[in-house]
C-alpha cells in the first residue's frame, strides 16, 4: 500500500486517531465518513494505492462548486485542529484479499503514528438476536482494550459490546493467526462444518480489527445492525457515536436531516433523479 500526497501537503502524524469505514451491509460505514468528511471540513491530503482494491473513479463527493476534484478509492483526510484522520473507502476489496488489504492498512495506519483507529460498519439486521428498540437504533462495538472486546468508555456511552465476539472461537483465533502471520491463508480448515458461530469473523471489520490489533493500536469498532434500502438514518446514528467518542462537534447546518450534520452533495442523487413527471 503506497501513500500519495496531495501536491504541497503531507501526512502528520500528530493526528493520532484514524476513523476508516468497513464495507458491509448497506455501505453504512461509508456513508457515517462521508458524513463527518463534509461536516468537520476536513482537507483531503492524499490518497492510498493498494493492488487489493478494485480501482474506480468518480464525481466530487462532497462540494458542486469548484475545485471540484475527482473522487478516487481510496482517500485519506486530516484535521489538525481534532488530531484526527479519515479514511474513505469507495471501492471493495478483491474477492478472497481483505486480510492482506487489512495487513497493508493496519501497516500504514502504524507507519504514521496512528495510536486509536476507530472502524465503522453495519451488521445484517437479520442476525440481530436481541432486539430492543425501546431507546431506538442502537450502537455494539468491539473493542481490543480488553481480551473479551470490551471497554469501559464505550459502556459508559450505553453500547454493548458485541455479543457474538468470542476470541476463543476458531474462526476468530484462525483470523487472529493470520494478522500476526502465524498460520497459512492455506492451511486446511473444515470450510464445509462451518456454523453461524464462524459468521461475525468473515466480515470485513473483523480482519481490519485483528490486523489492526496485532500492530499494537487500540481498535474500537462502532457497529449498527440494519438492512440494505434507505440507510441514510443508520449513517447519522453511527456518526453521532463518533462525534460521543471523540468529543467531536460538527458544523450546524439549518434544514438537514440530523441537526448539525451537513449532508454531503452527492447523497442528492444517492436514489437517482425524480422520475420525469411527463410520463404520467
Amino acid at each position: 500500500m503506497e501513500f500519495y500526497a496531495e501536491e504541497g501537503k503531507s501526512l502528520s502524524s500528530d493526528n493520532s486517531t484514524l476513523i476508516l469505514p468497513a464495507l458491509s451491509v448497506g455501505n453504512v460505514g461509508q456513508l457515517a465518513v462521508d458524513l463527518l468528511v463534509a461536516s468537520l471540513r476536513v482537507e483531503r491530503i492524499g490518497y492510498l494505492d493498494d493492488p487489493n482494491v478494485v480501482p474506480c473513479v468518480g464525481n466530487d463527493a462532497y462540494w458542486p462548486s469548484p475545485p471540484g476534484e475527482l473522487a478516487l478509492p481510496v482517500e485519506v483526510y486530516e484535521s489538525s485542529p481534532d488530531a484526527l484522520a479519515l479514511v474513505q473507502q469507495r471501492s471493495p476489496v478483491v474477492k478472497g484479499m481483505m486480510v492482506e488489504f487489512a495487513r497493508n492498512l493496519a501497516n500504514f495506519a502504524a507507519a504514521n503514528g496512528k495510536k486509536h483507529v476507530i472502524v465503522l460498519s453495519g451488521l445484517e439486521f437479520g442476525r440481530w438476536r436481541n432486539i430492543d428498540m425501546s431507546s431506538g437504533l442502537q450502537i455494539h462495538y468491539l473493542s481490543s482494550s480488553n481480551s473479551d472486546g470490551t471497554d469501559d468508555q464505550c459502556e459508559s456511552q450505553g453500547w454493548k459490546r458485541l455479543p457474538e465476539y468470542d476470541p476463543s472461537q476458531r474462526m476468530w483465533k484462525y483470523l487472529n493467526d493470520l494478522a500476526k502471520n502465524t498460520a497459512s491463508e492455506v492451511e486446511d480448515l473444515p470450510y464445509e462444518e462451518l456454523g453461524d458461530e464462524d459468521y461475525d469473523a468473515s466480515l470485513p471489520y473483523a480482519a481490519l480489527f485483528s490486523c489492526l490489533k496485532a500492530k499494537g493500536l487500540k481498535v474500537t469498532c462502532l457497529l449498527c445492525y440494519c438492512s440494505e434500502g434507505d440507510n441514510i438514518p443508520d449513517a447519522f446514528n453511527l456518526a453521532d457515536a463518533v462525534s460521543k467518542a471523540l468529543g467531536l462537534r460538527p458544523n450546524s447546518s439549518q434544514g438537514n436531516e440530523g441537526g448539525s450534520w451537513t449532508v454531503p452533495f452527492s447523497w442528492k442523487s444517492v436514489y437517482g433523479p425524480p422520475p420525469d413527471m411527463s410520463l404520467f
